[in-house]
């Protein structure tokens, strides 16, 4: 449970004074809580970040592989097996997330589960087979976050990701189809049309 500071405690866990807690107070910078006597209280969490985290024996270790389109099936049970093995040979518990979608899109039902998670303190460990895995781009700040967090991140293949073309190109499909469709309309033949034409470009690249 997050533990309730009174404004005295917050300043020596800051190292500030309680006229500066006022001043952050009414500057909007730090809001505490009040209360029914009109006390000001201050979240842990909100002091000290880390501090409120599990101990790190407390914290799971979560295994993420992502491929983005049906298509790529195979490839996520491969990643699925990699991060099972190598999981088992460090011997630790770990628990699966996987998503299937662009490398592209941030609404992902695993990538939010797995944001969640860290931001709650409830992760130790993260591992993934290549980091473009992740996100195609932004996987940066997912690690900052990790990073802020204290999450280590394992990347077991740091090397290019021999599935990177192929992805690559279904998003860059994916995101061409969404917007030509709010441009022609999801039915009109120009919309098709163009459709068609990168399709069959992707395919070409791909031979």
């Amino acid at each position: 449970m997050d533990k309730l500071l009174s404004i005295g405690e917050a300043a020596e866990w800051l190292g500030v004074s309680p006229m500066t807690l006022r001043r952050w107070e009414a500057s909007g910078k730090l809001m505490p809580e009040r209360t029914a006597g009109n006390q000001r209280r201050y979240r842990l969490s909100q002091v000290d970040p880390t501090a409120a985290l599990l101990p790190s024996s407390e914290r799971k270790t979560l295994a993420y592989a992502r491929v983005s389109s049906h298509d790529q099936k195979d490839d996520l049970e491969r990643q699925k097996q990699v991060l099972e093995l190598y999981c088992a040979q460090q011997g630790w518990t770990f628990e699966l997330v996987s998503d299937l979608g662009s490398g592209m899109n941030y609404d992902k039902k695993g990538l939010k589960r797995l944001l969640n998670e860290i931001i709650a303190g409830h992760v130790g460990r993260l591992v993934i087979t290549h980091k473009d895995r992740l996100l195609r781009f932004g996987a940066e700040l997912v690690f900052s976050i990790c990073e802020a967090k204290q999450v280590e991140v394992i990347i077991i293949n740091k090397g290019e990701d021999t599935t990177f073309e192929e992805d690559l190109a279904s998003d860059v499909l994916e995101i061409i189809t969404v917007f030509s469709a709010r441009l022609y309309g999801s039915r009109s033949r120009k919309n098709k049309k163009l459709l068609d034409g990168v399709k069959q470009a992707v395919e070409d690249s791909r031979t």
